[in-house]
C-alpha cells in the first residue's frame, strides 16, 4: 500500500507542476506582454522600448517615424563597445540594424534618437 500512496502523491505533484508550467509557457509565447530578457542586449532594448520616444534636431523628417524606431528596438543589436553606459544623466547606446547605426540617449524617463550613421 505504501508504493501506491507515494505514486499518488507523485502524480498529484507532477500534475500541479505541469499546470504551472503550461501557464507560464503560454504567457511567455502569447502576446500578453510578458517577456523574459536574460541577456544585456535584450534588457537594454526592452528598457528603451518602454519609454516615450523623441527625436534630436539632427534627425531628418523622413526618419522621424516611431514605428521604424520600435522595429529598430525590437530587431537591433546594441553595440556595447561604442556605447557609453556610464554617462550621466542619459546613457548613450548605439543600436545596429543592418548596415545602419543609430545613436540613442536613454534618459531615466525618455528616449531620444540623436543620430543615424550609415556604414
Amino acid at each position: 500500500m505504501g508504493f501506491l500512496r507515494r505514486l499518488g502523491w507523485y502524480l498529484v505533484g507532477l500534475s500541479i507542476g505541469i499546470v504551472f508550467l503550461v501557464f507560464f509557457l503560454k504567457k511567455k509565447s502569447g502576446g500578453e506582454g510578458l517577456d523574459f530578457c536574460y541577456f544585456p542586449n535584450c534588457r537594454v532594448l526592452k528598457d528603451m522600448r518602454s519609454k516615450p520616444i523623441s527625436f534630436g534636431d539632427a534627425i531628418p523628417q523622413e526618419l522621424r517615424d516611431t514605428i521604424m524606431v520600435k522595429s529598430i528596438l525590437t530587431d537591433g543589436n546594441v553595440d556595447f563597445g561604442k556605447s557609453d553606459t556610464k554617462a550621466e544623466p542619459c546613457k548613450i547606446y548605439f543600436v545596429e540594424k543592418g548596415k545602419t547605426l543609430y545613436q540613442f540617449k536613454n534618459c531615466p524617463d525618455s528616449l531620444v534618437l540623436d543620430a543615424v550613421l550609415i556604414e
